[in-house]
C-alpha cells in the first residue's frame, strides 16, 4: 500500500484500525476494531461515543485528512457517496436518527490523523433551517456560486449560530473536495487544512428528496467554524 499522505508505518490509532480491518494487523496495543464493513476503498467503524447514530467512513489507504492533495485527484474514491450509501435508511450501516448528516473536520479540529467522514444525526432545526434558506433563494445551486456572500448564512448548532457557505447538489457524484478547493479555497486564498465540510441530505416527510446540502465553513468567515461537530449529533 503506497503512502498518499503520511506513511503506512504511522501509528495513528484510526489508521491502525484500518490496517486491522483490511490486513488483519493487530496494533501493539492489542486493540481490535469492530470492522462494521470492509471494502477495498474504505472501512466503516464505530464513532465515539458509540451509538446507533455515530459511525465513521475511513479510507483504506493512508490519507491524513482534508489537507491531503490526493483528495483532489481523479483517482480518489468518492468517500462521500459511499458514506451516504451506508448511512441512509436501508444502507449497510444505517444511521438511526430522524435526519442524517455527514461531516469532516479541519486539520486543527480533528483528534485523529486518518481521514474519516462522520456519519451521524442532525437536529430537526438544522434540516428545517436549510430548507427555509433554500426556499428563500439563499442556497447556491451552482458550485461557482458557493463562496458568494448571499449564500452564506447562520445555522444554529451547539454553542450558538455559525456561518456556513451553502450549496445544493442533486447528487454526490462530483468530488466534493475538488469542488471546495476550486470554488472556495483557491478563490479566496484560503488553506484546505482549515476547512470543515458537512453534507445534509434534503428530506421531506416521506423521505429523501433527491438533493444534498453541502455546507462549508472556516475561521475566515464571521462566526465561522473549523469543526463539523457543531451541527452533527453523535
Amino acid at each position: 500500500m503506497q503512502p498518499l499522505c503520511g506513511s503506512p508505518a504511522d501509528t495513528d490509532p484510526l489508521w491502525q484500525d484500518v490496517q486491522y480491518c483490511t490486513q488483519g494487523i493487530v496494533p501493539p496495543s492489542g486493540h481490535k476494531a469492530d470492522c462494521l464493513k470492509t471494502t477495498p476503498n474504505y472501512v466503516v467503524l464505530h464513532g465515539e461515543p458509540r451509538s446507533t447514530h455515530n459511525y465513521l467512513t475511513v479510507p483504506a489507504c493512508r490519507i491524513t485528512g482534508i489537507e491531503c492533495p490526493f483528495l483532489l485527484t481523479p483517482n480518489v474514491a468518492n468517500y462521500w457517496h459511499e458514506a451516504w450509501e451506508n448511512a441512509r435508511r436501508g444502507g449497510d450501516v444505517p444511521v438511526q436518527y430522524r435526519y442524517i448528516g455527514l461531516g469532516i473536520n479541519s486539520q486543527a479540529a480533528r483528534q485523529l490523523d486518518q481521514l474519516h467522514i462522520h456519519m451521524a444525526g442532525v437536529r430537526d432545526s438544522t434540516q428545517l433551517r436549510l430548507q427555509a434558506l433554500d426556499a428563500a433563494g439563499r442556497v447556491a445551486t451552482n458550485p461557482s456560486q458557493w463562496g458568494d456572500t448571499q449564500y452564506q448564512s447562520l445555522v444554529t448548532g451547539t454553542q450558538g449560530d455559525r456561518t456556513y457557505r451553502i450549496l445544493r447538489l442533486p447528487a454526490l457524484t462530483a468530488n466534493l473536495f475538488a469542488l471546495l478547493d476550486t470554488n472556495v479555497v483557491r478563490r479566496f486564498g484560503l488553506q484546505m487544512a482549515g476547512q470543515t465540510l458537512i453534507v445534509v441530505p434534503r428530506m421531506t416527510p416521506t423521505g429523501f428528496d433527491r438533493a444534498f446540502y453541502v455546507l462549508n465553513s472556516d475561521a475566515s468567515l464571521p462566526s465561522g467554524t473549523i469543526t463539523c461537530d457543531r451541527l452533527l449529533v453523535y
